[in-house]
Formats: structure tokens, C-alpha cells, sequence
């Protein structure tokens, strides 16, 4: 049994809590990902094959390297393997759900000292698969109209502004912009945690735990996720423009960014895990102290 998951831990402890877990079962994890993203991804190379784009590098035509790798995104092949790409994009985004509810049942498992496979943990996870992506979409559908919403407040008074004086418009739509970005990230945060409690609390869609759940901690989990988002972030755009400066827009550079999406997601996919671990213990001892606290009024 991992004795970190029996006390509340401190910002800097749930990230390095979630880097030791990620170090000391990456093959297991990272399998889990690989078995439910690597299909999609692997359908994505035969596709980007079959519709020309070279293996093992992608290359325009320039006068030197740089012009080459260049006019290699910007020729047709290009334009075909970003609609391949995209279509790939939205299936992952449907089985994010899943990958992190396996996740969460790993850590589960490593929490309560018992082995597990990832096999295993994928044939557990897909029996509520279902009503975590319903919550997926209805989340995303809420998203979606938050975004619209928030574009056309920004967007319409700025114009408006940006009439008299360009200048005071364009800041006051940034600013604006930021300012309304801000609290849907916090709102968000809030309700994040919808997936582990549809699974585990059978709760449909799950964000009225969720906020519950995380009352009192926003903006310690907006700076987590904020934190891990920076860091794959990184990662992703260092050995992406890295093998990219190479590789050109080839199917082995897809292969490549494909496998650190999935290393990326993983990471995310862990952190969220301890995070709402971390979070049910404190809301076991809010919960607790709301009692005593009654107890002693009446």
C-alpha cells in the first residue's frame, strides 16, 4: 500500500507524488494508453501511407533544408494529412475518457496494495465507459456555449470601443479576455473532476460532486493543472519541433508526436488521479468536522 494516500498532501507534494507514480509504474500505465489510443493512431499512419505522404521523411521542394521542410507542410499531401490528423484528434478526444477512468482504477489498485494489468484495468473501466462519455458530452456541450458566449461578449463591445479609439478597444478586449478566460478555468476546475464521480459515486453527469468536491480547493487544483499542463506542454513542443525539424511532416514524425501525446496524456491522467484521491480525503474530513460541528451546536 502507497502510505501517501493516506494524508492530505501539499501543492508540491501531489506533483511529486504523481512523478513518482509515473516513474515507478510507467510501463503499466503508459500499455493502458497504448492499448486504448494505439489503434487510432496506428490507423493514422496506414492512412497518412496510403495517401502519400513518405515514411520517413516528408520534404518540399527549396533550395536548401529549411525551405524543404517548410514547403513540406504547405504542399496538398499536407492538407490531407491534417484532415487524417484531425479525424484521429476527435477519436482520441472520445476515449480520453476511458484511458483516464483506467488510470484512476491503476491507482485505485497501487493505493490498496493490489497488482493489477492493464488489460484488466481496461475490461473494468469499459463497464462505465458509457456514462462517463454521455457526461463527456454534456460537459463539452456547456463548454462549447461558454465559448461562444464568452467570444461574442469580447468580441461586441470591443468593436464597439475599438470605433473611437483602436487602441483602448484592443486592450480592453484583451483584457477582457483574459479576465473572463480566468474564471472559466476556475469554473472548470471545479467541475473536473465529473469523470471520477460518475464512475465512482454513479453520479450522471457527475458535476454536482464534483463541486461539491472541490469546494474550497479551486484555486490549488487550477495552479496543479495549470502546472502539469505547462510541463507537457513542454515536452510535447521540444521533441515535436525537434523531430519535426527532421522528419518534416513524414509518417514516422506522426508516429513520434502520437507516441508523446499519448506520455502527455498519461502524465495529466495520473495527476488528475492523485488530485482527486487527495480531494476525498479532505472531503471525508470536511464531511467528519460538519459532524462534530452539529453534534456540539445541538
Amino acid at each position: 500500500m502507497d502510505e501517501q494516500f493516506n494524508r492530505t498532501k501539499g501543492f508540491s507534494e501531489i506533483l511529486d507524488h504523481t512523478f513518482q507514480l509515473i516513474k515507478n509504474y510507467f510501463s503499466p500505465f503508459f500499455l493502458i494508453f497504448l492499448f486504448i489510443l494505439g489503434p487510432v493512431f496506428l490507423l493514422e499512419a496506414i492512412l497518412l501511407l496510403v495517401t502519400g505522404t513518405g515514411f520517413f521523411r516528408q520534404l518540399g521542394i527549396g533550395s536548401n533544408t529549411f525551405e524543404q521542410i517548410i514547403m513540406g507542410f504547405d504542399e496538398d499531401v499536407f492538407v490531407q494529412a491534417t484532415a487524417i490528423t484531425n479525424l484521429a484528434t476527435f477519436a482520441t478526444l472520445v476515449l480520453i475518457p476511458l484511458s483516464t477512468i483506467s488510470i484512476i482504477l491503476a491507482i485505485q489498485k497501487i493505493k490498496d496494495g493490489e497488482s493489477f494489468t492493464a488489460g484488466s484495468i481496461i475490461k473494468q473501466a469499459a463497464k462505465r465507459f458509457g456514462a462517463v462519455l454521455g457526461s463527456s458530452i454534456i460537459v463539452g456541450i456547456i463548454f462549447f456555449a461558454v465559448l461562444v458566449a464568452s467570444i461574442m461578449i469580447i468580441v461586441i463591445p470591443s468593436v464597439v470601443i475599438a470605433n473611437d479609439s483602436p487602441v483602448f478597444g484592443v486592450l480592453f478586449g484583451i483584457g477582457l479576455f483574459l479576465i473572463i478566460g480566468l474564471l472559466t478555468a476556475l469554473w472548470f476546475s471545479r467541475w473536473g473532476f465529473y469523470i471520477a464521480a460518475v464512475f465512482y459515486k454513479k453520479s450522471f453527469p457527475g458535476i454536482g460532486y464534483s463541486w461539491s468536491l472541490t469546494k474550497k480547493h479551486t484555486w490549488r487544483i487550477f495552479g496543479l493543472f495549470l502546472i502539469i499542463g505547462l510541463i507537457t506542454s513542454i515536452i510535447s513542443g521540444a521533441i515535436s519541433g525537434l523531430f519535426g525539424a527532421i522528419l518534416g511532416n513524414s509518417v514516422l514524425f506522426s508516429i513520434i508526436t502520437s507516441l508523446v501525446t499519448i506520455l502527455t496524456y498519461m502524465i495529466s491522467a495520473v495527476a488528475y488521479a492523485v488530485i482527486y484521491f487527495d480531494l476525498e480525503l479532505r472531503h471525508g474530513g470536511d464531511e467528519l468536522q460538519d459532524m462534530i460541528d452539529d453534534y456540539q451546536n445541538n
